[in-house]
């Protein structure tokens, strides 16, 4: 590999560069089409539902579930995402993972390296320490970093999954969650954003959506950044609890619920001062199963709109357009005809 090849390949990192420059390097800098807007649109009002309160709700609870469940369909009607509050994870854990999570970043460059997440300094891996994976010169680079490993969630995803399956007219609430396979995966990604000189040249994460099925986030100390697009405004999602989950639908749940939810395009912008760390928790298909409209929410008035993918192939289409920065669910979409007859 050339020199020059590998220097594109293989850039530095950002949380050796915001120590180091005044201006973030060319590679880093937004065309001025996509840099964050100045103008501040109004927070997003994403509801916060009580997850303990939707699954289980008690006969003393004065409906208090049907309440949550109303949060929960406006927030992923409006949004795509919603904050839960009441999950059962206990404070101290999250709080263990976020200061090991800190500890780890704040670590010598030449410690974080053995956890490097390319072999020989050139072939990229999804798991350990480095930047995204960078597939041609001319791609726009963010301003993150990234230390991976595994957790745990399942209570969380499940009650998550059967309260939108029931919210979608399944009559079986495990519907989504048996659609996930013997070997569905999850994927544990510590994101790290360092202060950066000029937040308004370029981006923590570029626009995109999820290609999860649910993505979970906990953000160490509530911090801000995380933005949302709505009809083509951007929004604020506003911190809350620090023990707080943001929960947002991804695109294979988009195609399996044949568009009854949506995945939202969203974005990180970063900071002058402030630094983010955030745990994101992706659960995704077994590889070897096909992605598609779930049989339950397809019939002759609601037609399949997505088309069948096996969940191998959908991974390598969403990594070529998250690189662009585009949606890959938008190239399953089937366009229906309208039929027409003349009778004489």
């Amino acid at each position: 590999m050339a020199a020059d090849e590998q220097q594109w390949q293989v850039p530095a990192l950002v949380q050796e560069l915001s120590a180091t420059v005044q201006e973030p390097p060319g590679r880093y800098v937004q065309p001025e089409q996509h840099r964050p807007d100045a103008a501040a649109a109004p927070p997003a009002s994403v509801p916060l539902v009580d997850l303990g309160r939707l699954s289980s709700p008690s006969p003393d609870d004065d409906d208090g579930g049907g309440d949550e469940a109303a949060k929960l369909r406006r927030a992923l009607d409006s949004w795509g995402l919603f904050q839960v509050t009441n999950h059962g994870i206990e404070a101290s854990l999250m709080d263990q993972l976020m200061s090991a999570s800190e500890e780890f970043f704040r670590q010598p460059l030449q410690v974080k390296q053995e956890f490097s997440n390319l072999n020989d300094g050139e072939q990229f891996r999804a798991e350990g320490y480095g930047n995204d994976k960078v597939r041609n010169k001319d791609q726009i680079l963010d301003w993150d970093a990234l230390h991976e490993f595994t957790v745990r969630c399942r209570t969380v995803k499940r009650d998550v999954l059967r309260a939108m399956a029931r919210m979608s007219g399944l009559d079986d609430d495990d519907h989504f969650i048996n659609q996930l396979g013997r070997r569905a995966t999850v994927h544990a990604r510590f994101n790290y954003y360092p202060p950066c000189p000029r937040p308004d040249l370029v981006m923590g994460i570029k626009p995109h959506s999820d290609g999860t099925v649910i993505t979970v986030l906990l953000v160490a100390g509530g911090a801000d950044g995380l933005q949302v697009l709505r009809d083509g405004v951007w929004y604020s999602v506003p911190a809350s609890s620090p023990h707080a989950l943001l929960i947002n639908v991804g695109e294979s749940m988009e195609v399996m619920s044949n568009g009854v939810f949506r995945s939202p395009v969203h974005r990180v912008v970063t900071s002058a001062e402030k630094e983010r760390i955030s745990l994101a928790m992706f659960y995704a298909l077994d590889p070897e199963r096909a992605i598609e409209p779930v049989a339950g929410l397809v019939d002759e008035k609601r037609p399949a709109l997505y088309k069948k993918m096996k969940a191998r192939d959908f991974l390598v289409g969403l990594s070529e357009h998250f690189s662009r920065g585009t949606r890959f669910v938008d190239t399953l979409k089937i366009t229906l005809g309208l039929r027409s007859s003349n009778r004489s």
